[in-house]
């Protein structure tokens, strides 16, 4: 067994500031002013005492050892149809509409769908723009009666999900004929039904609890979009929610093509769902000093690479696959768009917001998901990454790519989430969507729409706004126009706060 050591050291367990947020005094995030780095922090060491900051514990570095499983020489791939999982529909819900080609082309295009924010009153706001959908219509997907009383997050994946099943012949007269015990639902959100929630609360303090509505607590946790969309369906095998921040989809992705191996399903709808663009939403995650403030060009906030990036941009909206055993594709005639290989899972163990400084977190998860694939490093020629909330962040992921791919230069990478990154010597930073904004919780579904599609089309979408390229960027990110790219393998990285990674594994489809 390989041994893949790293460390994990700090002058403290963690360093709060102890200072008024929001109103209520208490911790701040750990060794970050909200997203960005401190300035001025003076570590203290266990039992003395320094104006303005806590620290929890004394100075400590530990080191982590992971045993990484034998390499294998030459992987080999599932064969039995049972256990193979291809892709058989997908469905989405955009800044760009909720057609799928269309959204594509638009990426295609490098046309930016950021705009200032008017769902509410942000004149107050030091953000004022966000990815925000515009125009959504649930029309033959949702009565009209629901259609007024759900969540957006619970909009969106209804309509993204009812759209997937169509995709893959899947309408209500073929699932009529069909043992619908054996098809699952595991659509994911990383914040559940916010405006619910944040609705509930504001009636309960200013009218008090009898004002509160029946539908407050259904329609605001993060397992309804899954529910909602399996009683419209009464699709009956497994169904339930995974709530991993960012890494919310791909979590979801694992898990449901492991319900299919395992013969637990035959059919899985699989993907994430996020309405976060409302006062709860965008004021919190400026709180955390995350979001760029380029409020007078916000179509080009979102700067991948860019040495003027200043933060990322919260976008919306939901991505769903229709996962499906080869064995039952086959047997009804379906139309098989790509195939799902393998993924990981893992946990970084370091920090809330902080990911591992060494990427081991991260590398061992893509070591992992292509051992699950059995595929070998060298085969994968396209990754779609994802571009972390801080410094450190950035550069461990890509830290970690190099360890598992040690040739890049046939690589192509990039990615869905628009980050806060900041320069620094050797920093490489994984490409942005910067054209729909970060989905949080959808972010990983879309960008596995996008994965697949650059797939099926050979066409890679271009990071748009890379005006001022940063020097040590040597990976090609296809600045500011598409590019032409077979692709042979892909994998697709999400990692949410609370340090969880995941990874998964896309292809072409080869009977």
């Amino acid at each position: 067994m390989a041994s893949l050591a790293g460390s994990s050291c700090s002058s403290s367990g963690a360093v709060f500031r102890a200072r008024e947020v929001g109103g209520n005094n208490g911790a701040f995030l750990g060794h970050y002013n909200g997203l960005r780095p401190m300035e001025n922090v003076h570590m203290v060491s266990s039992g003395t005492k320094s104006s303005g900051f806590v620290s929890t514990s004394a100075r400590k570095c530990r080191t982590i050892k992971a045993m990484a499983s034998p390499t294998v020489s030459s992987p080999k791939r599932e064969k039995d149809p049972k256990k193979r999982v291809v892709i058989t529909g997908m469905g989405l819900v955009s800044v760009f509409g909720n057609d799928i080609d269309t959204f594509y082309n638009k990426l295609l295009e490098g046309e930016s769908g950021i705009s200032p924010i008017d769902r509410f009153d942000v004149s107050n706001y030091s953000v004022r723009f966000a990815g925000q959908i515009r125009d959504f219509s649930s029309k033959g997907y949702i009565d009209g009666k629901n259609d007024r009383r759900l969540d957006d997050c619970w909009r969106y994946g209804l309509v993204g999900g009812k759209r997937a099943l169509e995709d893959a012949n899947l309408g209500h007269e073929v699932l009529d004929t069909m043992d619908k015990s054996r098809i699952g639902v595991l659509v994911g959100t990383g914040m559940g039904g916010l405006t619910a929630f944040t609705t509930g609360v504001e009636n309960l303090i200013l009218k008090g609890y009898k004002k509160i509505s029946p539908f407050f607590i259904p329609y605001s946790i993060t397992n309804m979009g899954s529910a909602l969309l399996a009683i419209d369906t009464g699709l009956m095998g497994p169904n339930y929610s995974i709530s991993t921040a960012c890494a919310t989809a791909n979590y979801c992705f694992f898990a449901a093509a492991n319900h299919i191996r395992r013969g637990e399903a035959d059919i899985m709808v699989v993907g994430g769902s996020e309405a976060p663009i409302l006062p709860t939403g965008v004021g919190g995650f400026i709180a955390c000093r995350a979001l760029s403030q380029r409020n007078e060009e916000p179509q080009k906030a979102s700067r991948p690479w860019d040495k003027d990036r200043d933060g990322f941009v919260i976008g919306e909206g939901c991505g769903v696959l229709i996962m499906e055993s080869l064995e039952s594709a086959m047997k009804r005639g379906a139309k098989i768009i790509a195939e799902y290989l393998g993924g990981a899972i893992t946990c970084d163990a370091h920090h809330m917001t902080d990911p591992r400084p060494d990427g081991l977190g991260v590398s061992s998860c893509i070591t992992k998901s292509l051992q699950d694939a059995g595929v070998s490093p060298e085969e994968v020629n396209y990754v779609n990454a994802h571009a972390t909330s801080t410094l450190a962040g950035d550069l461990a992921e890509v830290n970690a790519i190099k360890k598992v791919f040690k040739d890049t230069s046939e690589l192509k990478m990039n990615g869905t989430k628009a980050r806060k990154p900041k320069r620094l010597k050797n920093d490489i930073i994984p490409l942005d969507f910067s054209m729909i904004g970060h989905g949080l919780g959808a972010a990983g579904g879309l960008e596995a729409v996008a994965t697949i599609k650059a797939i099926t089309t050979g066409w890679l979408h271009p990071t748009i706004n890379q005006d001022n390229l940063e020097p040590d960027v040597t990976i090609d990110t296809v600045p500011n126009v598409k590019k032409k790219h077979e692709v042979n393998v892909a994998i697709s990285n999400s990692f949410g706060f609370g340090g969880h990674n995941s990874v998964v594994v896309f292809a072409p489809f080869s009977p």
